[in-house]
């Protein structure tokens, strides 16, 4: 019976109003764990087991250590944009989401955990990862329809734009590093 009585009060806990907030905020934290783990571990692994040297046991420790430093820079990023935005909220007279809540919650979870916290390879491989999504985002809507290139320009762009940055960024890359 004790255990159904538990489960009992586990779901009214949940189902309570009065504790979404921190329970938003304690998803964002497992969220950002799972993510981060899911991503980081198999590219640890691979690039581990490819370009390091080593006895097995140094290799996992470099493979756990990035993971979770990657797990706990994701974690700590989506419970400061969750946090900023339930007090952006909550601060509002109107009890709502402002239009620069998302910006000001972005801003101040990716200065504290990105860019205060020193410049590790873990960090430098998320912002560049972020910065070449926002890119190709803005990229995309300057030819959507209602964007800023005419009709006529955007159907021939709109063709040929992948496979030119494609065979550009890696030849820009190397021939930097031939110089």
């Amino acid at each position: 019976m004790a255990p159904l009585m538990a489960c009992e009060t586990v779901n009214a806990i949940i189902l309570d109003p009065q504790y979404a907030d921190f329970l938003a905020l304690v998803k964002a934290a497992r969220n950002g764990v799972v993510y981060g783990a899911k991503v980081r571990f198999p590219h640890a692994l691979v690039m581990v087991f490819l370009f390091r040297s080593g006895t097995l046991r140094e290799k996992l420790g470099i493979i756990f250590k990035a993971t979770k430093i990657h797990a706990r820079n994701l974690a700590t990023f989506a419970v400061i944009y969750k946090a900023t935005m339930l007090l952006l909220r909550h601060a509002a007279s109107s009890g709502k989401e402002g239009s620069y809540d998302t910006f000001l919650a972005g801003l101040l979870g990716g200065y504290v955990v990105f860019g205060r916290n020193g410049h590790s390879s873990v960090n430098q491989q998320i912002v560049i990862y972020v910065f070449a999504r926002v890119v190709l985002a803005f990229a995309k809507m300057t030819v959507q329809k209602g964007g800023i290139v005419p009709t006529e320009l955007r159907e021939r762009v709109t063709g040929s734009a992948w496979p030119v940055f494609a065979a550009m960024a890696p030849e820009y890359h190397t021939t930097k590093y031939e110089e």
